[in-house]
């Protein structure tokens, strides 16, 4: 496939999945689309052994601190997130010092919302993301056009921002990982081997208006990008990875992978303005193995 054929890493020996010695840790994030309630369907649909771990949609990462991976590769296009994942792996303690000095408030919140992130140090921006995922309306991360972060206050009157037991493990998970701010594409067919194992979970093709939260960085994931997002599943097939992908129950999901195994999960969605629009919808997971 043109553009997408790169040259075939050295593969592993080593296989190691999921390491038998580390607790099940809890994301520390709130994120919209996020997979806590899908985690015992997925742990039935991953491999048994496998060598590195990708997880190049990385959000709240459910499934990698679920797993306890010793080797992975964990991605995402937002910058604000991935700041986030590296203080908390490299500095929790003064991440829970910083956390510290918030209260909550709706003034508090357009006040820490309308901070400019690149005037901040890193930890000062680990902790205004966690601020405001912990206090927006429903933990959705949304940006406008220019890349700020416009999701209103989520009317709480008392929020703990984490768990200071949880987020020391989230830390301890995350001392295996490489993390990048890269597009979902660039890390995995530049460093995934034959045997590695690739857990995709984009922002779902929208199989309605008010289902579409796909703008969560400067560019949104339209229906070609889940066209070549399909490409790529099929080159990593090629290659000998094992790959499992999370998608919308959507005709045109099910005719981008009709060579693969389709299995449909039942989910709650928990993010509508409609009260009434909440509630069980079918997914898709998707598998070459």
């Amino acid at each position: 496939m043109k553009g997408l054929e790169l040259k075939q890493p050295t593969a592993h020996i080593e296989k190691v999945g999921r390491s038998s010695s580390s607790p099940r840790v809890k994301p520390f994030l709130k994120w919209a689309g996020g997979k806590s309630q899908l985690l015992p369907i997925l742990r039935s649909n991953i491999p048994e052994t496998f060598g590195s771990y990708f997880e190049p949609f990385l959000g709240g990462g459910a499934l990698f601190f679920d797993q306890g991976c010793e080797r992975a590769y964990l991605s995402d296009l937002n910058p604000e997130l991935i700041n986030c994942y590296e203080a908390v792996r490299n500095a929790p303690r003064k991440l829970l010092c910083e956390l510290s000095k918030y209260s909550v408030s709706e003034e508090e919140f357009y006040r820490v919302r309308s901070l400019d992130p690149e005037t901040l140090t890193a930890i000062e921006r680990a902790a205004r993301l966690i601020f405001l995922n912990k206090t927006c309306f429903n933990g959705l991360y949304r940006v406008n056009r220019q890349g700020k972060f416009n999701t209103p206050f989520g009317a709480h009157k008392s929020v703990r921002f984490v768990n200071e037991e949880e987020l020391l493990a989230a830390s301890t998970a995350l001392q295996g990982a490489v993390l990048f701010c890269a597009s979902y594409d660039e890390i995995v067919l530049e460093r995934a081997q034959k045997g590695d194992f690739i857990y995709f979970d984009p922002p779902y093709l929208p199989v309605s208006v008010n289902s579409d939260f796909k703008r969560y960085t400067r560019n949104q994931f339209y229906e070609e990008d889940h066209v070549r997002l399909a490409e790529v599943f099929r080159v990593l097939d090629k290659r000998g990875c094992a790959v499992l992908l999370s998608n919308s129950f959507h005709p045109k999901v099910k005719e981008l992978y009709r060579d693969y195994r389709l299995r449909t999960v039942s989910a709650t969605r928990f993010i509508n303005c409609k009260g009434g629009s909440r509630g069980e919808i079918n997914e898709l997971l998707i598998t070459n193995y």
